[in-house]
């Protein structure tokens, strides 16, 4: 009966919005390409399913990298001292930095639940298999990543596409999770804090403009936090600061390596520092991936 319920449900939803069904964007394609996969994983490992997706989306930038489109990986593995197999350069945390390469993007799952079994991730299995708020910050503490805000984006990827459902989906098969999650896209923007500054994570398609219109600020304002000069589309998943940044680094940061994807602008997003701050003490700094930049 439940089953049968869902169904209609879904009918229905498919009806009313059949724009949103036909017009998926690459990381509602992504999601519907590995949630099965996703799902098996967490059965045979015990690893969220969301959490898992949400780190391929996050890690790939839905599967469109240069790392995962050339070499299969989807979770920015780094080679490590045990890897036998092909390898490919790319910067990171440092210039030219040695990522595992994989046949299928298959193999880049199955490596990266082998990689969370390993014994600094261990206590993450304690948490119950639905907490992905507590996997996230967890993954973060473990040193999964360096970036400071890694676990905000992870929640707010499983939560912008209620990613949890594939966690305990009462009975629903990947399938049917994907086109109810569809019709589930959470709109608003949870503000979350960082160094003490309120801020919010961007999600495809958001411009400086909504994100303002949204928490009823001026543009000019946001955009001027925001060290931008005018409306644009903003980069999925980068913080939006809805107050004016430091004008220092955190404690303990010196330097920062812009990875690919990155720019000096992301650099400064990333840990709540006013551009012209970061200009000031790299005045011949090049804007390009595997530039070392000094935050002090």
């Amino acid at each position: 009966m439940k089953n049968l319920f869902i169904f209609l449900i879904l009918n229905l939803l498919l009806v009313s919005f059949p724009s949103e069904m036909q017009g998926l964007n690459p990381y509602e394609e992504y999601i519907d390409r590995y949630a099965s996969l996703a799902v098996e994983h967490q059965a045979e490992y015990g690893i969220p399913a969301s959490i898992t997706l949400a780190q391929g989306l996050l890690e790939s930038g839905a599967g469109r990298s240069t790392l995962a489109s050339e070499g299969n990986n989807h979770f920015g593995i780094k080679c490590h001292k045990e890897w036998k197999g092909k390898s490919m350069l790319r910067s990171d945390d440092a210039p030219d930095e040695c990522f595992r390469v994989y046949n299928t993007p298959e193999e880049s799952f199955r490596d990266h639940s082998l990689f969370l079994r390993r014994g600094r991730y261990l206590p993450l299995f304690d948490l119950d298999i639905t907490d992905y708020q507590g996997w996230a910050k967890g993954l973060k503490k473990c040193g999964y990543a360096t970036d400071p805000n890694y676990a905000a984006r992870l929640i707010t990827i499983i939560e912008r596409y209620s990613l949890y459902s594939y966690d305990a989906n009462g009975g629903m098969d990947a399938e049917e999770t994907s086109a109810f999650i569809r019709s589930m896209l959470v709109s608003s923007h949870p503000v979350r804090r960082s160094r003490g500054l309120h801020y919010v994570v961007a999600t495809p398609g958001d411009t400086y403009a909504t994100i303002a219109k949204e928490f009823n600020l001026k543009a000019k304002d946001l955009l001027a936090y925001n060290d931008v000069k005018k409306d644009r589309e903003i980069k999925a998943w980068e913080e939006v600061y809805l107050e004016a940044k430091h004008e220092t680094a955190p404690e303990g940061v010196v330097s920062v390596t812009i990875g690919e994807g990155e720019s000096l602008h992301s650099v400064c997003q990333r840990y709540g520092i006013r551009e012209s701050a970061v200009r000031s003490l790299n005045p011949k700094i090049k804007d390009k991936a595997g530039s070392v930049v000094k935050l002090r």
